[in-house]
């Protein structure tokens, strides 16, 4: 039996023009989990990521953290989904810069309201798979993961299709998995048991990482 180390990128760039990239303490974060991962003398077997910036620089900043010498597998599969495009779809005119509370609520409202029905199959988000063909891209992820090892394998992606693998593994409605979506913090560890039949879920959104007065201010949501 092997673990599955589902880990979401480190803090992002929320409301800048490019998210897309890793903040100084998203990079912290991701360094700070590698090296408690090697504190506690876990082996990895191998490490894949998706192919966005947020979710690579993360990666390696685990491996390097870790003081692992792995190449990471990039798997486009593991990619988030498209936000704006989501969004568009029930709501066609540009939003106002994300930078008071009240605009950052009505950002998720309107993300959680277009995550809804894409995943319903009431619309087709401009650019996007299917929401089955989402599933699948992340469920051939784990299958690979499956089938190719035994020990310990690291992905970091994002809040979307982790919570898309917690949601397939544990058959949650779609309303479920996008409140799982929601929860999940940046450098959060959810680990999955693996056997070459199956996944079983472990534990969710960790940041034992974290733990500790001095890591406090390191814990975001974005």
């Amino acid at each position: 039996m092997g673990t599955l180390y589902l880990v979401r990128h480190g803090q992002a760039s929320f409301g800048a023009e490019d998210y897309d990239q890793l903040s100084e303490l998203g990079a912290r974060q991701s360094e700070r989990l590698g090296q408690y991962l090697a504190d506690k003398g876990l082996a990895l077997d191998a490490a894949l990521s998706g192919t966005l910036r947020r979710q690579t620089h993360t990666c390696d900043a685990i491996l390097q953290g870790g003081g692992y010498a792995l190449a990471a597998q990039r798997w486009p599969e593991l990619n988030e989904f498209d936000s704006h495009a989501i969004i568009a779809t029930v709501h066609p005119h540009p939003l106002e810069k994300t930078d008071s509370p009240e605009r950052y609520r009505e950002h998720f409202r309107l993300l959680r309201d277009g995550l809804r029905q894409w995943m319903n199959g009431v619309v087709s988000p401009k650019g996007m798979p299917s929401y089955n063909d989402f599933v699948h891209g992340v469920t051939a992820a784990l299958d690979h993961v499956r089938k190719q090892h035994t020990g310990n394998v690291l992905i970091v992606s994002s809040g979307g299709p982790i919570s898309t693998a917690i949601g397939h593994i544990l058959g949650t409605v779609p309303e479920k998995t996008i409140q799982l979506n929601m929860q999940i913090r940046n450098s959060a560890v959810t680990e999955f048991l693996f056997t070459p039949k199956r996944h079983l879920l472990l534990t969710f959104n960790s940041l034992a990482h974290l733990d500790g007065a001095e890591y406090a201010p390191w814990i975001t949501y974005s």
